[in-house]
């Protein structure tokens, strides 16, 4: 608390400045700093990363399951042979890059040190191959976790999480 004449240090309860004289009229209330961006938006984002996630699975699953049954063996005889391996590696990539997501989300919001470098890269990857939503969420990831002030604000989170 200080003295809103020359800025003093108060004393909770005292009446009158130290330094100045001035009356203090009212009651004095500490003043709580604001949090930062990252503090902010750190369970926001990794929320969207759970959610980008679990669509981008159940893409996979569906892709895989339409690989290996319709283009699989007793399937449309017109399909080429190579469609059934491509599209089924496909399927795996894109379960992989989810799983990576949901290990992105779940760091971020347990404040852990590898999360905002595993979050960064996939934010990137993300930028161009999910349009739009995939955009929007790397676009917000980088907006609230690249910046350097980000990095040590986050670096903080994580300090003050494992103290």
């Amino acid at each position: 608390m200080f003295c809103d004449g020359c800025g003093t240090t108060m004393q909770p309860g005292q009446a009158f400045c130290s330094r100045c004289g001035k009356q203090i009229i009212g009651p004095v209330a500490v003043m709580q700093p604001r949090p930062g961006r990252v503090q902010r938006h750190l369970h926001l984002l990794g929320i969207f990363w759970f959610a980008i996630s679990a669509f981008n699975s159940i893409m996979g699953v569906v892709l895989y399951i339409i690989a290996n049954t319709l283009l699989g063996p007793g399937g449309p005889a017109g399909a080429p042979a190579f469609l059934r391996p491509l599209l089924s590696v496909v399927a795996i990539i894109i379960l992989g890059g989810s799983a990576l997501g949901f290990c992105a989300g779940w760091g971020l919001t347990h404040r852990e040190q590898w999360a905002r470098t595993l979050a960064l890269v996939l934010a990137f990857l993300v930028l161009f191959i999910n349009i739009p939503v995939g955009t929007a969420v790397g676009v917000y990831t980088m907006w609230v976790l690249l910046p350097g002030e980000s990095e040590q604000e986050y670096e903080g989170l994580v300090t003050t999480r494992a103290a």
